[in-house]
């Protein structure tokens, strides 16, 4: 029997009513789950001071070279998927940052640190390759 998996967002209404949510694949379970890991900071979670990634701490630290910034950021995901994603085995992040001219209007233009993930591993249920790749822009963070 194949198990559910919620679809993001989710809809309390739809629970609370006794409709039928969104579902999913694994695959795309796992890619939600790895988004909010990405979009979470450290602490935001109550029952889990763990759950997040470092991206927020970093956001607006401008101190740092390009290549620390870029260990940080894969050391802290890896930690966090392999404490929080279960589902999948054999991770692997990459992480690339590149500064990124962003048109805004007529003559307005801004400079933002681009940071590219990519994460790939083995679905343990399917043994099937997994791949999620998302990107960010930093200080402030937005995507």
């Amino acid at each position: 029997m194949s198990k559910k998996y919620y679809s993001l967002p989710l809809k309390a209404s739809d629970f609370i009513s006794n409709k039928e949510h969104k579902t999913c694949n694994i695959n795309e379970s796992i890619a939600h789950h790895i988004h909010l890991i990405t979009t979470s900071y450290f602490g935001e979670c109550t029952f889990d001071d763990t759950f997040g990634c470092s991206i927020w701490e970093i956001d607006f630290d401008n101190l740092k070279t390009t290549n620390k910034l870029r260990g940080l950021i894969k050391e802290s995901l890896v930690d966090s998927l392999v404490r929080h994603e279960r589902r999948l085995a054999k991770i692997q992040v990459k992480v690339s940052i590149k500064q990124e001219e962003i048109f805004i209007r007529k003559g307005d233009n801004i400079i933002k640190k681009r940071v590219d993930i990519n994460v790939i591993g083995k679905v343990k249920k399917t043994n099937e390759d997994f791949s999620y790749v998302e990107y960010f822009y930093i200080g402030p963070l937005s995507y």
